[in-house]
């Protein structure tokens, strides 16, 4: 176990709780670890995520917003501070469900929703490809029952939908994010939001529907249907929240309305010394300075709006959590917690998509929330959320790749709101799950051959064990670049130098060291390079360039 774990005992106490306040049995950071193979029975599988969710948006990784099932679920479980995604919502899913990286399953870029998928083969042509395999294909083999409810976003077209790639059942939105109330509203013209119910198209109707809502209503009912049944389920849920635009229910925006009026530059500091004290965060990564496309908050005209639009973020993340409760809810109800292992992560940092202060459609004279707004929370709030890193969502720096993953299976976890520093990368989420199913990866699919799966398994982690690390870890999207080995990150904003970094004493990245250590530099490039033209990176895309 390394020394720079940490057991739930110090969780709660850097949080203010004490054990008695979640009232958990057998809890204690001694208890002999059980192996995964113990356990009774091939484990359900729960994989949960979130969209555009910064590292530091979540109670129990340093937020205010109150999400308090997820805060229950790293208490029974434990965390990861060093854990990847792949900068933005389609590689990510892509590289989550294929446990490849996502040039080589077909989606080194987006889909494109409004042309459908007639993009050439190859590694961005937007939806996954016939050389890789996803978790529910494999795990369907080996006697599960795979089932998801959310936001698809790796194929808009048939045979490119969930239940082409090895679903039995699906509920949700194929397309990227959308109105929360209604599916058929777009920001522009001409924009298809695809929404399916297994193989076919479906439109939810709109009186009472909330897209958070249904998805985890639909989650809840696929585990009431499936899981008291022997055969094990493995549920993929994967919600559009917090993805703008900025719409949630009345009752859950009144809990945060005006609590966000000391603005974005307090509330990082804020944040940043309740990471530390919980030790998600080591006190020698600094927080970094305000991002330079983001505003100081003295300078903002209306302060009110931008508090309303961080109130409706912070109660899409808050409707989102009540939903994962009814999810574990039902599992508890069902029998089926002690051998289900729930994972939840986020697809990429926080948004700063829109500008400083967002999209703004108070031209029709409404306000963040409602059906007929069409807002975001803007760069300057999307700092905060990835509170202490640098930069956002598409960026390869750590605000933009960082996410939090939280892991629940009592079969197996014995140490209770334990925290881990060992280093995961989304494409190790398919490994995990052959691993703790008994099954495979295959060779082929269909008689066509695949390519090797590149993650590991995390089972080892969970099981309290040093795992064996990945010797490198590599990202690209639209010309972001990096690679990581050891404490040492090397990475670049689009055409610029090079920065190098040590991970270990200055993770907020803010001593680049390139010009001090010009061989590591010139080894990691080469590293770099050998990847790319491996996985297919665009030589548009790709940096084979003097820097």
């Amino acid at each position: 176990m390394s020394t720079q774990d940490y057991t739930r005992r110090d969780f709660l106490k850097a949080i203010g709780l004490g054990a008695a306040g979640f009232a958990l049995p057998g809890c204690a950071s001694t208890e002999k670890l059980s192996s995964a193979k113990r356990a009774k029975g091939r484990p359900n599988i729960i994989l949960i995520m979130a969209d555009d969710m910064g590292f530091s948006d979540l109670a129990c990784y340093g937020s205010e917003i109150h999400t308090p099932n997820l805060m229950r679920l790293a208490a029974q479980g434990l965390r990861f501070t060093q854990f990847y995604n792949t900068a933005r919502c389609c590689p990510t899913r892509a590289s989550l469900l294929t446990g490849l990286y996502p040039h080589q399953a077909g989606i080194g870029g987006m889909t494109n929703a409004k042309r459908g998928d007639v993009n050439p083969p190859g590694p961005y042509q937007g939806y996954l490809n016939d050389k890789c395999v996803t978790i529910a294909e494999v795990l369907k083999k080996v006697g599960y029952t795979t089932l998801m409810s959310g936001k698809w976003h790796v194929g808009e077209s048939r045979p490119h939908w969930p239940v082409d790639r090895g679903f039995d059942r699906y509920y949700g939105l194929i397309s990227g994010a959308a109105n929360y109330f209604d599916i058929t509203k777009a920001k522009r013209k001409g924009t298809v939001r695809r929404f399916a119910k297994d193989g076919k198209p479906y439109m939810p109707g709109k009186e009472n529907f909330y897209i958070t809502d249904a998805f985890s209503d639909n989650a809840v009912s696929f585990i009431d249907k499936y899981g008291r049944r022997k055969k094990p389920f493995f549920l993929y849920v994967a919600y559009t929240a917090p993805h703008w635009p900025l719409h949630a229910l009345p009752k859950d925006i009144a809990k945060y309305k005006g609590k966000y009026l000391e603005g974005w530059d307090v509330l990082r500091k804020k944040r940043y010394a309740r990471m530390v004290r919980m030790r998600i965060i080591h006190r020698k990564w600094r927080l970094t300075p305000r991002d330079k496309g983001a505003v100081p908050w003295d300078g903002v005209e209306d302060k009110e709006l931008m508090d309303l639009k961080m109130a409706v973020y912070a109660a899409q993340i808050d409707r989102m959590d009540q939903g994962i409760g009814r999810i574990l809810a039902k599992l508890k109800q069902i029998g089926k917690k002690e051998n289900t292992l729930v994972m939840f992560l986020s697809d990429n940092g926080g948004c700063h998509e829109t500008g400083p202060l967002g999209f703004d459609s108070r031209k029709n004279g409404l306000p963040p929330g409602g059906v007929d707004s069409y807002m975001s929370y803007g760069q300057s709030w999307a700092n905060a959320s990835n509170t202490p890193f640098r930069l956002f969502k598409k960026y390869t720096h750590e605000g933009g790749i960082s996410t939090p993953l939280i892991v629940r299976w009592p079969a197996v976890i014995k140490n209770k709101g334990f925290i881990t520093r060992q280093v995961g990368h989304i494409i190790d989420i398919m490994a995990t799950c052959v691993d703790v199913a008994g099954g495979r990866y295959p060779k082929a699919i269909n008689g066509k051959k695949i390519l090797a799966l590149e993650g590991k398994s995390l089972l080892p982690i969970f099981e309290g064990k040093e795992r064996r690390a990945h010797e490198y870890l590599f990202w690209e999207h639209v010309k972001h670049e990096a690679v990581r080995h050891g404490k040492w990150k090397l990475v670049a904003e689009k055409r610029r130098q090079w920065e190098l970094y040590d991970l270990e004493r200055d993770r907020s990245e803010i001593r680049n060291l390139a010009d001090r250590h010009p061989e590591i530099v010139e080894k990691l490039k080469s590293k770099y390079e050998e990847w790319a033209q491996r996985v297919g990176v665009s030589s548009q895309n790709a940096s084979y360039r003097q820097r």
